[in-house]
């Protein structure tokens, strides 16, 4: 199985989320006004972290390889074949990579919120 440059973002996307779940869904919660004690129960993915942040680092990796480092073989007339699509998937892999990076940073900067 051959991971697309797509692929590889969704799938890092999805890691990261589950890197920060562990910090980001109390503050979501507190945000809404909505708290209790059962909230400080919520890091239960804390110790599934450092794996999710290495799935994260490994898709965006795998996307970056995708996009720069091999050789795109297309037909002629299709969507990839057009340097504009390449262009705009470098776009959004910056874009997402940016937003990852937030992502993974987040828990560090979480409790100056709370």
């Amino acid at each position: 199985m051959r991971l697309t440059g797509q692929g590889s973002l969704i799938g890092s996307v999805l890691a990261a989320i589950g890197a920060s779940i562990c910090c980001v869904g109390p503050l979501v919660l507190l945000t809404f006004g909505i708290g209790g004690s059962w909230v400080g129960s919520l890091t239960v993915m804390e110790p599934y972290r450092p794996l999710f942040i290495g799935l994260t680092l490994l898709f965006l990796g795998l996307a970056f390889r995708a996009l720069y480092l091999t050789q795109q073989v297309c037909a002629p007339g299709t969507a990839c074949a057009d340097p504009r699509t390449l262009a705009w998937q470098r776009i959004v892999f910056w874009v997402a990579a940016a937003l990852l990076s937030g992502l993974l940073l987040l828990p560090r900067f979480a409790p100056l919120f709370y």
